[in-house]
């Protein structure tokens, strides 16, 4: 059984009845990948036995299974009480999950010009093929295995606590978060870069604050307006987004030069920029975890949409890049954020560019209410767990994290007057911690706890899963390596004030100024003897 610290159990005194799920392993793998199958499931309840001896007996008759296969494994759930807080509406199916799931970590070939810029066509075109393999398909496995695990809000939080205890996972919770708000105040700014090519005036002073406020207000208000909607909204978008580049290739055929993709200069590459580039837009694929607790059947269909989000971002990178790159000569310096538009005048006209530049617009607005669930709804989740005041879990009538939205909206207004690069450099570094951890948490958690529930489980050993994260590892070390200074002074500084921030909270808890509590709704997870006790007998 996973533990949570002692602090719960004092929350939550009583005794408690303990239900045990188990289900029939039924289903077969039809495809690879992500995707899973769901199972006929069939419960019992534990009576007069000892709750820990039954979940090894149950435990030990999971084995790794291979990708694709859904296991059927339950949590083992202790006082389960429906809590009012909870959402009891719409929940997000596959089809808004996979474009969620897209603009959390892509949103299109918006952004991915500097590394043209950086290293030229032969390494910006390898880069976002061999950059997936070491990056972004270890942490969706992750993500897939952890996500179903847990399938509640709070996401990477919660799988950080229950393996390394309360104050990693706050910690991890504040550099996500920050991570988080710091990648969302890139989108105003990313979305102004694209129309101010047709109207200058966007390009600064205070025509440009007043439409990053304007963009901010909209967007947060569709978000408060439910999580579903902004599913189906990024759907729209996703495919308005994506059509203008398919049209591009198509027209780019006849003026494609092969020769072009293979133009390299390795002694003329700016690593930095570069790896910023693929690392920004090749991450978080585990922030759509902190939505799981809001996702229809998240055993399922999270591991689902992971496998097709995942084809669906490498595809939209790699092909845009080879037609602007293989159509048009080559001008490194010209290689920006925002060069797209330019490139489609070039091959079809402006009536492509303002194509571009207006799926350009809409991407940058999916990103944003994209991001902005994942990082209110890991508030919410972490508010659910009484590692945040309780005032972080009011809901709005619309089933929205409220306080979380309003938190959230601040710091991206705040953060916005940083340029593009600052801002992926600062978000990467912070990424980077978190991720750290995370990895770290994975790998206890299959050594200490390999017998616990797990619906989708990757098939590797603790060996195996070890190594899977090493090349990211080894790619963080490489990415922090290359940070600035002052990239890095200011990361460090947002590390320390997490540090002060918890016995700050801890402190405002014991003095009760303000009011913490877990959610009964949730799955409690038996606690050990020993205070801040983690994990797995």
């Amino acid at each position: 059984m996973v533990r949570l610290s002692e602090e719960r159990r004092s929350r939550n005194s009583g005794d408690s009845e303990i239900h045990a799920d188990h289900t029939s392993v039924s289903s077969q793998a039809t495809g690879a990948g992500l995707q899973n199958h769901d199972p006929k499931t069939q419960s019992s309840q534990i009576n007069g036995e000892d709750p820990d001896q039954k979940l090894r007996e149950a435990g030990s008759r999971q084995t790794s299974i291979a990708m694709g296969d859904y296991n059927g494994a339950e949590y083992v759930v202790i006082n389960t009480i429906h809590s009012p807080r909870a959402n009891r509406g719409r929940k997000v199916s596959v089809l808004p999950l996979v474009f969620l799931i897209f603009y959390e970590v892509s949103g299109g070939p918006f952004g991915i010009e500097d590394s043209v810029n950086a290293a030229g066509p032969l390494l910006a075109l390898a880069g976002f093929l061999i950059f997936p393999l070491i990056w972004s398909v270890p942490e969706a496995l992750i993500t897939a295995e952890m996500g179903t695990m847990f399938p509640e809000n709070g996401g990477y939080v919660v799988w950080v606590s229950s393996a390394l205890g309360p104050f990693c996972g706050f910690q991890q919770g504040w550099m996500k978060w920050l991570s988080g708000v710091i990648d969302n105040a890139l989108y105003p700014v990313l979305f102004l870069d694209y129309l101010k090519s047709g109207i200058p005036a966007l390009g600064g002073g205070l025509p440009r604050v007043l439409a990053v406020l304007a963009i901010t207000v909209v967007l947060t208000y569709m978000n408060y307006r439910g999580l579903v909607i902004v599913g189906w909204v990024a759907v729209l978008l996703g495919i308005f987004s994506i059509l203008p580049f398919v049209v591009m290739g198509f027209i780019s055929i006849p003026k494609l030069q092969p020769k072009r993709w293979l133009v390299a200069d390795i002694h003329n590459v700016d690593w930095n920029l570069y790896l910023n580039t693929l690392f920004w837009n090749l991450n978080y694929w585990d922030s759509i975890s902190t939505l799981a607790g809001e996702v229809e059947n998240p055993r399922k269909t999270l591991p689902t949409a992971l496998f097709y989000a995942l084809i669906l971002v490498v595809l939209g990178y790699f092909f845009p890049l080879l037609t602007g790159t293989g159509a048009i000569p080559l001008q490194r310096e010209l290689w920006t954020d925002g060069y797209f538009s330019d490139v489609a005048k070039v091959i079809g006209g402006v009536w492509l560019r303002w194509w571009i530049q207006g799926a350009a617009a809409m991407s940058n607005m999916g990103m944003f209410v994209a991001e902005m669930s994942s990082d209110s709804f890991q508030l919410l989740g972490m508010a659910e767990r009484g590692m945040l005041p309780e005032f972080f879990a009011k809901r709005s009538r619309y089933g929205t994290p409220l306080v979380g939205i309003l938190f959230s909206a601040s710091g991206v207004l705040l953060l916005s007057w940083l340029s593009f690069q600052e801002i992926v450099a600062a978000e990467n570094f912070m990424y980077c911690f978190g991720m750290m951890l995370e990895f770290i948490a994975f790998i206890r958690l299959r050594m200490i706890a390999p017998t616990a529930p797990r619906p989708y489980k990757i098939p590797v050993g603790t060996v195996g899963a070890i190594l899977l994260c090493i090349p990211p590892t080894i790619l963080i070390g490489v990415v922090l390596a290359f940070s600035s200074l002052k990239v890095m002074i200011v990361s460090l500084v947002a590390v320390m004030l997490g540090l002060i921030l918890y016995p700050c909270l801890k402190q405002c808890e014991k003095k009760r100024w303000l009011r913490f509590s877990t959610s009964p709704d949730l799955p409690d997870f038996h606690t050990g003897s020993r205070e801040n006790e983690t994990l797995v007998d």
